[in-house]
């Protein structure tokens, strides 16, 4: 008589296992949860999914608070988790994107600052359509603040100038 020795894939899931997978997909529910009504609609939930994250904003108890994403983690189950993911990583690839032109923008500021007139005419050769005369005057007036040890204001002003200018 030979013994049926259960094969790794027979197993089920260890108890420990399923809690963080549960805790997982509770994480996964309270990100949602977290962003703007704007990137909200951009995943694909079910209605039961929107209405439960609908009534999130209303529940006050710390309590009922923690049943309600343990729910929350409950349907998520139910949800096409493959392309919630994958609207994530969209959101977030547009997040680095808009960093990094943030962070060149930033660049262009301090060496317009630092650098003076050479800097002027590259960057008006690259944004023909700035207003050369504000940018002058916004370089001259951030070059004052930062030289009186003042607050940056016009630096302020002239990313803000420098951002309208490059279109984001």
């Amino acid at each position: 008589m030979t013994q049926d020795i259960p094969s790794p894939s027979d197993e089920r899931p260890s108890k420990s296992q399923l809690k963080r997978e549960m805790h997982a997909l509770q994480a996964l529910g309270e990100q949602i949860i977290a962003m703007s009504p704007a990137e909200r609609a951009r995943f694909p939930l079910s209605d039961d999914m929107l209405a439960a994250v609908e009534e999130t904003s209303r529940i006050r108890s710390h309590e009922g608070r923690r049943r309600h994403m343990q729910y929350v983690g409950k349907l998520m189950r139910r949800e096409d988790l493959e392309a919630i993911r994958a609207v994530f990583d969209e959101i977030e690839q547009e997040n680095r994107r808009r960093d990094l032109a943030f962070h060149r923008l930033e660049k262009w500021r301090d060496r317009l600052i630092d650098e003076g007139d050479g800097a002027v005419e590259a960057f008006i050769e690259e944004h023909p359509d700035v207003d050369r005369q504000a940018l002058r005057q916004l370089i001259r007036n951030a070059r004052s603040e930062r030289e009186r040890g003042k607050p940056p204001a016009n630096a302020r002003k002239l990313f803000k100038l420098i951002r309208d200018t490059a279109g984001l």
